[in-house]
């Protein structure tokens, strides 16, 4: 790991470029700095002298006249080198560049921003950006961009301010902060990479969060997320298919910059984020210490309809809502009264408005029972303190104009009783010690006020118990800002005002989270030639690829010929199409010599003269036609594909990803993330597809690769997979 303790803590910081005038960026980070001047001390260096912002400033760094670890260079881009250079004279040990106009502008900056950071690494220095915003370490008071962060323990790499600016505000909304923020810039010296290993060893930080544009080495990215113990959160630009136009092949066609980060992510166990509001909400989540390695879930509500909503949604980001147990079911009966539905979802149905208690005492039954890994509890909870507190709300959830305190959706002939008396369907009332009402009557005839202060004590009854379990909750209200949901959210329990985003947060932290060794990339074998298509079937069949018997043609002779030496049926392909039966490259089933040459003459007055394949024709009867394949990226390297395939591969993309190279049991586990997967298996009493066999061809295809990185796409379409296991139809090899 780098030494980048200059960043992060240097004895003394310089800023060169700092001013007096507001539209610079000196003078912001320069007003910043000077927050921590107690600290440490702060030089402003300024071409005029004179003083910046109060204070005197030197011409030059050579005028400080004691060391500095780390410059900060905030100058028009044609002073930036001679700034460098002055910054690594003085023994500068760090140096964060937020000028621009380098790799960012073409070749030309590019090179010089090569130089530059070759000189500071030559020197022994450490180099953030250039075309960058700075950096805040919180815990060590370096101050260093254009804005303040609440202290907090998330890590945030980002390649954008403005997003750092709405992190730290979502953040602080939800008593969280920022430990660390690094833009990183152009990464021409101290990478993502570094500055992820640093977090990660960085004790204040609990959670890193990545803004990413470039990964420049994302397979080295992912391998330094995988080996860290703390959660990290990817929140990626540039997902878009656009890129897969211009591929070369099936493979090429279907694996877009999307599915690439996602691999990636799978495999390094990073959660990924579509939107800064997700990336907010999975930071709450793992920023607590919760976590559960199942995910069988109890909803809890107080309203079916949210009851029935919340479990869809869970079920539908990896979640399961399984029917609770026999006895579960009975302790949680004697806990409520009769109209509540205890199966999964619990619904009290309108009980937590008669006692507030009965959300805690619900909760306490749920998180000790074995049979739950993780709670959700969705609804009308914070209604009551809402009310009594109508500022605590947000406008559209304020308490109904005639004053009286919001309902949760029982129906008026649910009115409450006594506690200790019976429900309207003669249920006896809990009173075993659960009410938090000491005596009172609960519900009807209490005020705000009284119900308010009343789940306010729930609440706390609730943050107490789930402060001494390991068991994950997380709650969606309607009143996510309520006195009651404030001190949940005070307690570490997260509180959303979407079911969407707390099904989310809780998927994060249940599960187990899942981490494969990313795989280095074998030594580069002997580059290849040629990539034609009998080329690339003897380059795979060398691997284990098994193909059927085929030869080359150009002429009625050598289709006769071939005839000869195959046995029939026979398979006629156009050699190098991509897409052979679209372009009625393909002929199939030809059962004599005469057959074959008729073929071959209609097939050659179509498209010309070129290479053709007579080929042993191969019967799918009782096989699954599958594509496999390998696309080089240039930030990941190379990506295996595995899915359904033949001619409909394109249509159905019922495909999935890994970091290549892969061992045989990885390209079985892809092959069970498919859609299709059953297939594999046999069904309508056809045999089962030799998965074992099928794998380990796969992962053949994905060494090849991996050792070639000539090789820019490698494919297998149709992979026609039997009960004897998988014959390759088709191969292409683009280099």
């Amino acid at each position: 790991m780098r030494d980048l303790s200059a960043l992060f803590d240097p004895a003394a910081v310089a800023i060169i470029g700092a001013s007096d005038d507001p539209a610079k960026w000196g003078h912001a980070v320069a007003r910043q700095a000077l927050r921590a001047g107690a600290r440490r001390p702060v030089h402003l260096i300024n071409k005029r002298g004179g003083t910046v912002l109060g204070r005197p400033a030197a011409r030059k760094l050579a005028e400080v006249g004691e060391p500095v670890d780390l410059v900060v260079v905030a100058v028009p881009e044609r002073f930036f080198e001679d700034a460098v250079d002055d910054a690594l004279a003085q023994g500068a040990r760090a140096i964060v560049g937020i000028t621009a106009g380098f790799a960012e502008t073409g070749a030309d900056g590019e090179a010089r921003q090569r130089a530059i950071a070759e000189r500071v690494r030559s020197a022994g220095a450490a180099l953030v950006g250039p075309n960058c915003l700075g950096l805040v370490d919180n815990t060590t008071e370096v101050y260093l961009s254009s804005d303040a962060f609440a202290p907090g323990s998330v890590a945030f790499l980002s390649q954008s301010g403005n997003l750092a600016l709405e992190l730290g505000l979502r953040l602080s909304a939800k008593g969280l902060g920022i430990s660390r923020f690094i833009s990183y810039g152009n990464q021409a010296d101290v990478t993502l990479v570094d500055l992820l290993t640093s977090c990660a060893e960085h004790e204040a930080t609990r959670a890193i969060a990545v803004y990413a544009e470039d990964f420049a080495d994302g397979r080295a990215f992912a391998s330094a997320a995988a080996a860290t113990s703390k959660p990290v959160v990817l929140l990626a630009a540039g997902r878009g298919a656009a890129s897969a136009r211009s591929a070369a092949s099936h493979t090429g066609a279907l694996t877009s910059p999307a599915d690439v980060v996602a691999a990636a992510c799978r495999d390094a166990g990073i959660h990924q984020a579509a939107t800064p509001r997700e990336l907010t909400v999975l930071l709450e989540a793992l920023s607590g210490p919760r976590r559960a390695t199942g995910r069988r879930t109890a909803v809890l509500t107080d309203g079916g309809g949210h009851g029935s909503i919340a479990a869809d949604v869970a079920e539908a980001v990896g979640l399961t809502v399984p029917e609770l147990s026999g006895p579960l079911q009975s302790d949680l009966r004697d806990l409520l009264w009769g109209p509540s539905a205890v199966g999964n979802p619990v619904d009290l149905a309108g009980m937590g408005e008669q006692d507030p208690a009965s959300y805690p005492a619900i909760v306490e039954s749920l998180i000790g029972a074995p049979e739950v890994d993780a709670v959700l509890m969705t609804g009308f909870f914070g209604g009551y303190s809402a009310a009594a507190a109508p500022d605590a709300a947000s406008p559209s959830d304020a308490a109904s104009p005639t004053g009286a305190a919001p309902t949760s959706g029982a129906s008026p002939s649910d009115a409450a009783s006594p506690s200790g008396t019976t429900s309207p369907s003669g249920a006896a009332f809990p009173s075993g010690g659960a009410s938090v009402l000491d005596g009172a009557d609960a519900g009807a005839g209490l005020g705000d006020a009284t119900l308010g202060r009343l789940e306010v004590a729930a609440a706390e009854r609730f943050a107490a118990a789930v402060a001494g379990e390991s068991t994950p909750v997380v709650v969606q209200s309607m009143y996510p800002d309520s006195p009651s949901c404030r001190v949940l959210t005070a307690a570490g329990i997260p509180v959303f005002g979407a079911v969407e985003d707390a099904a989310r947060a809780l998927a994060a932290v249940t599960g187990g989270r899942r981490v494969r060794a990313i795989a280095s990339l074998p030594p580069p074998q002997a580059a290849i030639v040629d990539a034609g298509y009998f080329a690339a079937r003897e380059l795979l069949a060398r691997a284990g690829v098994a193909f059927p018997e085929a030869r080359e043609v150009r002429d009625e002779a050598g289709v006769l010929a071939a005839a000869g030496l195959l046995a029939p049926p026979y398979a006629l392909k156009a050699v190098g199409l991509l897409h052979k039966t679209d372009a009625g490259g393909v002929a199939l089933g030809l059962n004599d010599p005469g057959e074959l040459v008729a073929a071959f003459r209609e097939m050659r007055a179509r498209l010309g003269e070129m290479a053709y394949s007579v080929e042993r024709m191969v019967k799918p009867s009782d096989s699954v036609e599958l594509i496999a394949g390998v696309k080089r990226d240039p930030r990941f390297g190379p990506i295996v594909m595995v899915g359904l395939g033949g001619v409909h591969a394109e249509v159905l993309r019922d495909v999935a990803f890994a970091l290549a190279p892969i061992d045989a049991g990885r390209a079985r586990e892809l092959l069970g993330e498919l859609r299709s997967s059953a297939l594999l298996h046999g069904v309508r009493n056809r045999p089962p597809v030799n998965i074992a066999a099928v794998a380990e061809t796969v992962a053949a295809l994905a060494e090849v690769a991996a050792a070639h990185p000539e090789i820019v796409e490698i494919e297998v379409n149709p992979l026609l997979a039997g009960p004897e296991g998988p014959i390759a139809l088709d191969a292409r090899v683009i280099l």
